[in-house]
């Protein structure tokens, strides 16, 4: 008899309660049970989980590493999908294989490359990969420079964090003074520059910044799965063009994603972003953890999400090739189901958390909902 596959999930993103779901409606027909952590009470992986706890707050990347071995050794976590401090848990392989867990994850060297988007711009082009003009700005005078370049180049200038993912901090820069104008409507990305100077002048520490031009649709997101010997398994674009969804397997974007998976062993799940400079494709950016929208590759008869947990286990699954290509599509938001009863925080004072409740199933009502974006074909 075939034995369950119990994974973990730590801090991740709502729209991975569709990752929870392939994993239990994989090809193989396996016992998943799922166990997820998080800060927020209220998540919709919580809910959708088996098992679930909250995460202690305020842990040093070397307490949650104890946090996390200590869950998957009592939790008999064959598989650990870590997204939280990954460059803290993967330095530490060695410790969670002995302890009978699996990191889906890279290996730190590839971990560090992209946590640093000057680094990683550095290197993917060191292997031939384009990306576009950028600039590291650390202050006003900076910028200032960096933007007038830009824009002698007939460019808009934007800027986000040299390192953090998500989207998290990204603003494109504009000379229209601040007026109501910015403040009708729904918020926007566009920031005047003499506000973002002013706000760098008064403040106490140096940003760490990459100023760029702004890049063109469409966007395309390459779900790559890569094996430990380097190769990649699996390889699909999947397009943003506004609201317009799609997919694609042209060579002008799976290529370089290919050259940079297998290149820096970015092994298990990782998604490489391309945006078009000029009449080119130029990465965007690299994630080093499965994308959020990963699950959509469903609508190409793909389960990404069990391929990546067989090979974690040593199970090859093989070249996936996706048998179709979805139709267009756009994604929606719609309800989840919650926990009745929200967990309760663990004590600062340990790492050992409190009980865990199991979650209702996912069939049950729930007192309120949560909302996680789902595809619907065009």
């Amino acid at each position: 008899m075939v034995s369950r596959v119990r994974v973990w999930l730590n801090r991740t993103y709502a729209e991975n309660v569709f990752f929870m779901d392939q994993l239990r409606r994989n090809p193989s027909d396996r016992a998943v049970e799922i166990h997820a952590t998080h800060g927020d009470p209220d998540s919709p992986v919580l809910a959708a989980a088996d098992t679930a706890e909250l995460e202690p707050e305020n842990l040093s990347p070397a307490g949650y590493v104890e946090y996390a071995l200590d869950q998957c050794a009592r939790r008999g976590i064959d598989v650990f999908v870590p997204r939280l401090h990954q460059s803290a848990i993967v330095a530490h392989r060695a410790e969670f294989e002995a302890v009978g867990t699996a990191l889906l994850a890279p290996p730190p060297e590839a971990v560090a490359v992209f946590h640093d988007k000057v680094i990683a711009y550095e290197a993917v082009q060191a292997i031939g990969v384009p990306v576009p003009p950028w600039y590291r700005v650390r202050a006003a005078d900076e910028l200032v420079a960096a933007v007038e370049e830009l824009e002698a180049g007939g460019h808009k200038a934007c800027f986000k964090p040299a390192s953090g993912a998500g989207g998290v901090g990204f603003r494109v820069i504009t000379r229209t003074p601040f007026s109501l104008m910015h403040l009708s409507g729904f918020p926007s990305p566009y920031v005047p520059l003499e506000l973002v100077l002013e706000g760098l002048r008064q403040a106490e520490e140096p940003v760490d910044w990459l100023v760029m031009p702004r890049l063109e649709q469409p966007e395309v997101s390459v779900d790559c799965l890569t094996g430990p010997d380097n190769r990649v398994r699996l390889a699909v674009g999947r397009t943003k063009n506004g609201r317009r969804r799609g997919f694609t397997l042209h060579e002008q974007w799976l290529d370089p994603a290919r050259r940079i998976a297998e290149g820096f062993g970015l092994h298990y799940l990782s998604n490489i972003q391309f945006r078009m400079f000029g009449d080119r494709p130029v990465l965007m950016d690299v994630n080093t953890r499965p994308a959020g929208g990963l699950h959509q590759l469903s609508l190409c008869g793909v389960n990404a999400p069990w391929a990546a947990v067989q090979l974690a286990l040593g199970e090859d699954p093989g070249e996936v090739v996706p048998p179709f290509l979805g139709q267009d599509y756009t994604v929606v938001s719609g309800p989840r189901p919650l926990r009745p009863v929200s967990l309760p925080h663990p004590r600062p004072e340990t790492t050992d958390p409190l009980p865990a409740v199991p979650a209702p199933p996912s069939a049950e009502p729930a007192g309120s909902v949560g909302s996680a974006a789902q595809a619907l074909p065009l």
